[in-house]
């Protein structure tokens, strides 16, 4: 194409002009230059590479972590009548050896990979036949240890300046320190890049800090005012379905997004969103990454975020259209504990590498100077029970060993079960009553597990096992039975472990490999969760100042917006701003505590403060019926 790159700007997205440093960045790669682009999230980090691919001769390769990205970035080249093919997960060889033809003779002029797909060996084969235009390494931050999501499958980037050295390399993140900015560069061998860093000060972003006993309450409230479309942050499956209930049966418009959705599922649910059929996403982290939906008013993390830099990049999914939005963090102290428990409590040391990896080697029966090539089956429930070992730090060290190269491992083997009951409770004991046989299992399972009427819940056979004393293949034949006889939803998919060991055992020394890297990596990560804390509690300084600040960035001028700011430019502390409001509220009708606390839209603390204070200089007084009312 000899088109301009405002040509092509106009052609295919209808601007008249670039934002920011895009058109910079644009003219460093047509004049093939390598970049490092750190733009914040909703800054148009696509446009800077999908231009420059068009106006250039052959096929631009982007990396990129999610599925889900890949398909949305590809439907949206279709859409404009751009070539473009993504390799998807669960494609034969030869579906992908098809596609990847079409790459080398069709005129295609993307092509998306994931990092574990580059490092098949079809797929560098053919891409060394492939006219390359540019390479675009997205979510680039994945590549750094340093980094908030580190995903070691990134570090094989690197082996595209081996098959094709020539083409520029783009590296685009929304999140990276200094740190993993020069830890970018080194690992992906960028060469002389020019390096651009647009502002991340998001001023239509209110950002609020909001500490509350009554968190489903006050999401209620937030939702209840939605015009568009709003994403609700969770950390867990079961969360996310816990709160999409709770606001469906609150009549209003929600579904829940996560990891195990089925694909087809997720495709509808995230096209219904999209298309504001449903308004309020309520979503694991991964959602939302690479999709640009302009009209999001309103982001809430119902769970404090394990690290700045995903909470930057998720609150940053509002106000894509240049409009007032808010992102808030509901928390309350109880939250706190839990961050670090659920962050820091798990990550194994030093000590606890060695002590599992001793008892791994055991397990196999493995003996010290000795080195075999065999394939081992790991049933990781069973062994973290005989050696008596917290499951979460046990996983952690096994991935850390597989990053290291002391074992190689994959999620292929054995059963992971979940199960839901689909019957009401009557039809469920009478079916115990006529059932002898499996009556007392499901008593057994009902006793050891909750939720399982409401939600899809794992079981661990291991552990039920042990319970009943019957034979795991037995508790899988019963689970069959029951879903037979339309009891329970039941599924079980392969997921627990295969692995081979890459090294003799040499027990400690070993491990004194990388000893020195498990403690830094256990720092940064106690460092983040630390940080994450510190913005939460800290309500004297502009959010935007702080954000801005951890990410190396000066900004001096409050943005304006935030709780701190609105609280601060008021002239009154947010108490005596909770007394006026009060007495605004109590001219209109008596009200209780708990009534005062959700129109207020302040923390507890600062409700009960404020009631208590009004009480004392006899503002206030309770009636009869434990009603607040003037005096």
């Amino acid at each position: 194409m000899n088109n301009t790159p405002k040509e092509i700007l106009s052609k295919y997205w209808g601007f008249d002009s670039f934002r920011g440093s895009q058109e910079e960045i644009i003219n460093a790669i047509i004049n093939g230059q390598d970049v490092l682009g750190l733009l914040p999230t909703g800054g148009g980090k696509s446009i800077c590479f999908q231009v420059p691919a068009l106006s250039k001769e052959g096929i631009c390769i982007v990396i990129s972590p999610l599925i889900a990205l890949i398909e949305n970035q590809v439907n949206n080249l279709q859409s404009l009548g751009i070539k473009a093919i993504g390799l998807k997960g669960g494609l034969k060889f030869n579906e992908i050896d098809k596609l990847l033809d079409n790459c080398i003779y069709g005129n295609y002029k993307f092509l998306y990979l994931s990092p574990e797909r580059l490092q098949q060996e079809l797929v560098q084969e053919r891409i060394k036949s492939m006219n390359v235009s540019m390479y675009v390494i997205d979510e680039a931050h994945c590549i750094s240890q340093w980094g908030h999501d580190f995903r070691p499958a990134y570090l094989s980037c690197s082996i595209l300046r081996e098959l094709h050295p020539t083409p520029p390399m783009v590296a685009l993140t929304a999140t990276a320190t200094k740190r993993v900015s020069e830890d970018i560069i080194s690992s992906l061998e960028l060469t002389y890049p020019l390096i651009i860093k647009d502002s991340f000060f998001r001023k239509n972003i209110g950002l609020e800090v909001l500490f509350t006993e009554d968190k489903r309450g006050f999401l209620k409230q937030y939702c209840q005012k939605v015009r568009h479309s709003a994403i609700i942050y969770v950390r867990s499956r079961r969360m996310a379905e816990e709160l999409s209930k709770f606001l469906v049966n609150n009549n209003l418009s929600a579904t829940f997004y996560h990891g195990g959705v089925d694909q087809a599922k997720k495709t509808e649910r995230l096209n219904f969103w999209l298309k504001n059929k449903y308004k309020i996403m309520v979503a694991t982290n991964a959602f939302g990454m690479g999709i640009d939906k302009p009209d999001v008013e309103l982001v809430i993390h119902y769970q404090i975020p394990d690290s700045l830099e995903n909470y930057f990049q998720e609150a940053g999914r509002a106000g894509r259209n240049g409009e007032f939005s808010k992102a808030i963090i509901l928390t309350n102290t109880t939250d706190k504990v839990l961050v670090k428990r659920q962050f820091i409590e798990i990550l194994p040391s030093v000590a606890q590498v060695k002590l599992i990896y001793k008892k791994l080697n055991t397990f196999f029966q493995i003996g010290f100077g000795e080195f075999t090539e065999a394939k081992f089956h790991l049933n990781f429930n069973k062994f973290c029970s005989i050696y008596k070992l917290n499951t979460f730090v046990t996983y952690n060290t096994l991935q850390l060993l597989d990053r290291n190269s002391v074992i190689s491992l994959s999620e292929n083997f054995s059963k992971k079960i979940t199960i839901k009951f689909i019957t009401d409770k009557d039809t469920l004991y009478r079916y115990i009553d006529k059932n002898n046989k499996l009556g007392d299992f499901i008593k057994i399972v009902l006793r050891t597990y909750g939720g399982l009427f409401e939600f899809d819940t794992h079981i661990n056979t291991y552990v039920l096992s042990k319970k009943t004393a019957l034979p795991e293949k037995m508790i899988h034949q019963n689970f069959e039975q029951l879903a037979k006889d339309e009891i329970i939803d039941y599924t079980s998919a392969s997921s627990d472990l295969e692995m081979f060991f890459l090294v003799p055992r040499d027990d400690d020394r070993t491990i004194n490999v990388f000893a020195k890297n498990i403690e830094e990596q256990n720092q940064l990560k106690i460092a983040k969760v630390d940080a994450m804390l510190t913005y939460i509690e800290n309500d004297t300084m502009c959010r935007s100042i702080q954000l801005l600040h951890y990410f190396g960035e000066q900004q001096e001028q409050p943005c304006g917006i935030c709780d701190v700011c609105v609280s601060q430019s008021t002239g009154n502390t947010p108490i005596v701003h909770a007394k006026i409001k009060i007495i605004q509220i109590l001219k209109e009708k008596n009200a209780g505590s708990r009534e005062l606390q959700n129109k207020l839209n302040t923390t507890q603390e600062i409700t009960i403060a404020a009631i208590q204070e009004l009480l004392e200089d006899n503002y206030i007084t309770l009636n009869n019926i434990n009603e607040y009312q003037l005096l």
